[in-house]
């Protein structure tokens, strides 16, 4: 039975819902909302809030609905110290309130306090962390309180609203990453042991470590590495500091030179080796390895405050890992064939696995995988100019430099994927121009091929040194590159965009350096280069639609999904790329372009940090989502679908690409649009 009156009472309840938006009761001493409280009011409150007054006035019009307004009595907490997260932002409407932390003796110390148009709480709403101070009304307190989907919603549609919270949301970021990697299944990407890579060298090392003297005989040192059956000895001084070290393959490399006729008349410093590569006892597992590729050696010198403490050896970092793949670098030094090389690069990507698998950041992934893969290349390379010298074609008739571009000049190549390299040579004298003309191309087939034998396709664009077009004298290079600067065409801006990542890999780096030079040399040039590819990539938006979701492809093989690489972090790499060329920086790699832009103050200091996580962010999605795929049989091709991601990784990707819209408008309001209009014709 329906009750007299009961449809207008539900009719006046909702009209006073339309009308008075924001609640009206009390609880636990705070009263919430007046109800005489109209939006021109609220409005004019926002836009006395930064950075609410860079939002227009239909947004805030929408906003005003969506608020809900509380009053707090003097000596009222707003929070606590510790308790979780309210989820919401407070935004102060009238009186004052005053930023408490307590110490472990339960003592309270004021740190600020937060007048009226100020705003407070914004950290632990982005990041969803229990408060890490109180804050407590000091006399009659009013404020506003915007949930959080709300904040997250205004973060993400409006980029100039974004840029003021940009410290707190890369905190956040950096908080959900290292959630979702400290998560990560192991047996997901590999069968390896527990992880390894938070362990620092000194859990690692062996200590004591037996030594001699530079004064000391040579028979002296062997009979003490017989004794104690090992292969080398450090040598020091009377204060414990590492000279140098003598090795079993060092003696004997002396012995057949004729230098060890009599060993008990020949001191050990006569014969020791003194390029020693020392490393820090409390460094992480990821260094000492790092330390190992690079240098390729097989005994790190552990040192603190210039004395030996230990030592750690190629074998300590197998036994470390029992996975065997530490030999890599060894084997791919003592291989003399392309063929030989091939199983080489299958273990490469072993490598990539157990990385993932142990939990490596992004940045220790980079960097190892870039020194194994540039040592695999720069090992086909001396094995292609051997061929060319079997073949009576001889040595390289100029000097040369073998430079990679793409993620690979970006130092930023995981898996092997396409190739992009160049070669730049030396300008021959005229009468052999042909020849030389004629070698490295040679030259730069055979590369090509081998490293396609192993693994790296080749591009189907062409952009490799085997094309004419990558292979070219320093004076064809300069030619070239003037010509892509001062014919605006889709076509040149393509092939400047990918040549400006190059990253010298074997030969000789001066005409690396050199090229570099002169494209940062021509100031007006560069300036045009900045606008040009400026447009060429805010054009594109992040895919995320106007309520905050994911946009992804509606039909074909990808259906369901969005391609991080395409939609997300090659604007980051493009936009970043622009300011570099813009102020002359010569690093390749996407964050030192990053950090080294942040320490010029040319992007500030809080969008770098935030456009770093987000770009190591998208890394980890694309490295991870990739790895899956090859393991389940499939092609690698960067895409995801976000509606499989537990809801701590859509919200992380989504972070991610608000800050992707953010650096593409630090950009568009750097650079000028005037050039877009040619790149339409």
């Amino acid at each position: 039975m329906t009750l007299p009156g009961y449809n207008v009472l539900i009719t006046l309840k909702i009209k006073i819902k339309i009308i008075t938006p924001l609640s009206t009761y009390t609880r636990n001493g705070v009263v919430d909302m007046h109800a005489n409280e109209s939006t021109p009011e609220v409005i004019n409150i926002l836009k006395s809030v930064a950075p609410f007054n860079s939002l227009t006035l239909e947004v805030l019009q929408k906003l005003v609905p969506l608020l809900q307004l509380k009053t707090y009595p003097p000596g009222a907490y707003v929070f606590r110290q510790g308790e979780p997260s309210q989820q919401c932002l407070f935004i102060i409407s009238q009186g004052a309130a005053e930023v408490v932390i307590t110490n472990e003796k339960g003592m309270e110390t004021v740190l600020g306090f937060r007048q009226r148009f100020d705003f407070f709480g914004e950290t632990v709403a982005l990041t969803d962390q229990p408060y890490p101070v109180s804050v407590r009304a000091k006399e009659k307190l009013v404020c506003y309180l915007l949930p959080r989907q709300e904040l997250e919603k205004l973060i993400n549609q409006h980029s100039d609203f974004a840029g003021f919270f940009s410290q707190m949301l890369s905190e956040r970021m950096r908080v959900l990453y290292e959630e979702i990697v400290a998560e990560q299944s192991y047996e997901a990407y590999s069968s390896v042991e527990p992880p390894l890579f938070r362990k620092r060298v000194s859990e690692i090392m062996s200590t004591p470590v037996l030594t001699c003297y530079p004064w000391q005989s040579v028979k002296t040192a062997v009979d003490i590495m017989f004794r104690k059956n090992i292969s080398s000895l450090v040598v020091i001084d009377h204060q414990n500091k590492p000279l140098g070290m003598i090795t079993e393959k060092g003696l004997i490399r002396n012995m057949i030179s004729g230098n060890l006729l009599a060993p008990e008349k020949i001191a050990v410093e006569s014969v020791m080796e003194r390029d020693l590569v020392t490393i820090a006892p409390n460094a992480f597992f990821h260094q000492a390895l790092l330390a190992v590729i690079k240098h390729q050696v097989k005994h790190l010198i552990v040192v603190d405050k210039g004395r030996l403490v230990g030592i750690v050896t190629l074998m300590d970092l197998i036994k470390a890992r029992s996975t065997g793949t530490l030999l890599l670098t060894d084997e791919i030094d003592h291989k003399s064939s392309i063929d030989e090389l091939v199983d080489v690069g299958q273990q490469v990507d072993n490598i990539l696995n157990a990385l993932v698998a142990e939990k490596a950041t992004v940045l220790e992934i980079l960097e190892i995988m870039t020194e194994l893969h540039d040592r695999l290349t720069r090992k086909i390379i001396e094995i292609c100019e051997e061929a060319m010298v079997q073949e009576g074609r001889g040595r390289p008739p100029a000097e040369y430099a073998w430079v990679h571009m793409g993620s690979a000049g970006r130092c930023e190549q995981t898996l092997r994927t396409d190739q992009d390299n160049a070669i730049i040579y030396r300008d021959p004298p005229a009468d052999q121009v042909q020849a030389a003309d004629e070698y490295f191309r040679r030259l730069a087939e055979k590369v090509v091929m081998g490293l396609e034998k192993c693994g790296f396709a080749k591009c189907k664009g062409g952009v490799m040194a085997s094309n004419p077009y990558w292979c070219r004298s320093l004076t064809g290079w300069r030619k070239v590159i003037n010509e892509w600067m001062t014919k605006v065409t889709p076509e040149n801006v393509r092939s400047l965009t990918i040549f400006l990542d190059f990253r010298f890999i074997y030969g000789e780096n001066n005409l690396v350096n050199e090229l570099r030079s002169f494209i940062f040399d021509h100031d007006e040039e560069s300036s045009i280069v900045s606008h040009l590819l400026t447009q060429d990539d805010i054009r594109f938006k992040v895919p995320l639609n106007l309520l905050g979701g994911f946009i992804t492809k509606k039909s074909g093989p990808n259906k369901g999904e969005l391609n991080l690489k395409n939609t997300a972090s090659i604007h980051i790499v493009n936009c970043i790329r622009v300011f570099a060329v813009k102020h002359g920086i010569k690093e390749t790699s996407t964050f030192n372009r990053i950090n080294k832009l942040s320490q010029l103050k040319i992007i500030p200091e809080d969008d770098a940090e935030l456009i770093s996580t987000a770009y190591e962010t998208l890394m980890m999605f694309r490295i991870r989502e990739n790895i899956k795929k090859l393991k389940q049989g499939r092609e690698p091709d960067n895409y995801v679908n976000p509606n499989k991601l537990s809801k701590r990784e859509q919200a992380l990707l989504k972070d991610a690409f608000t800050a992707v819209s953010r650096l593409q408008k630090l950009t568009s309001n750097r650079f000028s649009i005037y050039w877009l209009s040619y790149l339409s014709q």
